[in-house]
């Protein structure tokens, strides 16, 4: 029996949230061999960087929803992830964002997780939604901030260790004026 399900393809100003690609996993396997790649369950070798887009594919097929791959509108460049992920044994559900170096510093994680947001609150009919985050990756935390999220707690991720929790505002905080109204 074969799964069929769709990735729904989003777009904003700068980006193209789509599904991943086989010539997304080159620059998974050079991103996992980096020092930030820790913050993401790195480093990992290429087989299990492969096997990562897989699982990430999978969740879209167990769920609904999932991480998108970010397509620079302007060059075509795979730069990074965003998604929604909640898989078996998680906190709760997530919205998550990991860049390759190329895709850092531009703002790319702020601009594409507030797409997914929008899309957990507007189509998927989520009423709350937090970020998990590395308690040293502060780069993380900056674009948590700026999605208008706060610091709740410290969660003991069994595969991650201690993971702060920041949540994200719920969907009635975010109208009429709300982040998304400028986004």
């Amino acid at each position: 029996m074969t799964a069929t399900f769709s990735i729904p393809r989003l777009e904003t100003e700068r980006l193209i949230l789509r599904a991943h690609k086989e010539s997304d996993i080159a620059t998974e396997i050079a991103f996992f061999k980096t020092e930030p790649s820790h913050f993401v369950g790195g480093p990992k070798n290429a087989e299990d960087s492969w096997r990562n887009i897989g699982l990430m594919l999978g969740h879209w097929a167990l769920r609904g929803y999932g991480f998108w791959a970010l397509e620079e509108k302007s060059t075509g460049a795979y730069v990074g992830r965003v998604g929604l992920w909640n898989p078996l044994g998680w906190f709760e559900r997530e919205i998550g964002w990991t860049l390759m170096p190329e895709g850092t510093g531009k703002g790319y994680a702020t601009e594409a997780a507030l797409a997914a947001r929008g899309y957990a609150y507007d189509v998927l009919g989520w009423e709350t939604a937090i970020s998990q985050i590395d308690p040293k990756n502060d780069a993380s935390k900056a674009v948590a901030t700026r999605l208008g999220a706060a610091y709740e707690q410290m969660y003991d991720a069994s595969n991650y260790g201690e993971i702060e929790v920041w949540r994200h505002p719920a969907p009635s905080d975010l109208v009429n004026g709300g982040m998304e109204a400028y986004a």
